[in-house]
């Protein structure tokens, strides 16, 4: 199990994780459990110990990407808040033990919900119970005053809505391979209609079920995956997650489709909830799901410019880049208030 595994060097780490988090008795074995295309996750054990290790992928990274110390720099910070994390055990940004910059924190246990299918055995009381504790986790989360945790630095809050739209057409005009008119519209109409900066908040940047881990009792254990994190307009997170929900329940290739299963709130529920849990302004929301349709239009066509240009290898994305028109329209829509 702990052979050969890429990017982790059980005999160079040894001497650091005895150091950081104890002593390791007949020594560590490991598995990898997740990664690839993001950052490589491996589960660690030593006698009845576990922990969990994340790491960048394997080779060359552009020097933004895949920081480790962004990730547990925010879940440290958020240790003794309502934002239930993993306990971080120690960050190393020393390449000489693994190559890499990493960090190892506890092993929650838990269910990181992705699909319907998983959610429909449970029953629709216990799927909306979860859903529900989804939305007040979320607002815990943006509830958190980040220069009261020591994030007052983490990310520049002033023009953050104005840096998103000029980010994300930016990318559309790196990576595409058609005339696409309604991004022209969508982009232009986002820019012309920014809203002015809300009070700072912490941005997980890819909130949704799957990223959160429940336990047995169907209550959040941690909130995971926080590569994406930065300080800005927190309403960005509940417009990305009532999106990757439209999406989820047109497509079924979608990242997610749990937004199907029988119980799970609605779009109205959801946000009824999250008003009732945080005192964030959601009267110009149409502009944060416009935003939203947006961004996900330009990381999906990001992904059809690598298919279309012989990057990407395996099944499933001929058609990928199909999804990119019925988002710039619904973002359109939601500028308009449909």
């Amino acid at each position: 199990m702990s052979e050969h595994l890429p990017g982790l060097d059980l005999t160079a780490l040894t001497p650091w994780f005895v150091d950081h988090v104890g002593a390791v008795g007949d020594g560590l074995t490991a598995e990898h459990i997740a990664g690839g295309k993001s950052n490589l996750t491996y589960r660690l054990r030593a006698g009845t110990g576990e922990w969990i290790l994340r790491r960048p992928p394997v080779g060359k990274l552009l020097a933004t990407a895949h920081d480790m110390g962004r990730e547990y720099r925010m879940m440290s910070a958020l240790a003794g808040t309502a934002v239930p994390v993993p306990q971080m055990y120690g960050y190393c940004d020393d390449a000489d033990v693994l190559g890499a910059p990493f960090y190892v924190m506890e092993s929650v246990a838990g269910t990181p919900y992705r699909r319907a299918k998983e959610l429909q055995p449970l029953g629709a009381e216990r799927t909306r119970a979860i859903s529900e504790r989804l939305i007040d986790t979320l607002a815990a989360v943006h509830a958190v005053d980040p220069a009261a945790v020591g994030l007052a630095d983490f990310g520049r809050a002033e023009g953050f809505l104005g840096r998103q739209v000029s980010r994300w057409r930016s990318q559309f005009d790196a990576a595409h391979t058609r005339d696409l008119p309604d991004m022209i519209a969508l982009h232009e109409a986002l820019a012309a209609r920014v809203p002015a900066d809300g009070a700072p908040g912490i941005v997980h940047g890819d909130y949704r079920l799957d990223n959160v881990l429940f336990d047995a009792d169907d209550r959040p254990a941690a909130v995971i995956d926080w590569e994406l994190s930065t300080i800005g307009d927190s309403l960005t997170d509940v417009a990305l997650m009532c999106v990757y929900d439209r999406m989820g329940k047109l497509s079924p290739g979608a990242v997610s489709d749990v937004a199907a299963a029988p119980g799970y709130l609605d779009e109205h529920e959801v946000l009824s909830r999250y008003a009732a849990g945080s005192d964030r302004d959601l009267s110009d929301f149409g502009f944060y799901v416009g935003l939203a349709c947006f961004k996900l239009a330009g990381i999906v066509e990001g992904i059809h410019y690598r298919y279309v240009n012989g990057q990407t290898v395996g099944a499933g994305f001929a058609g990928v880049g199909d999804s990119v028109h019925p988002l710039l329209a619904a973002g359109l829509a939601a500028l308009r208030g449909q």
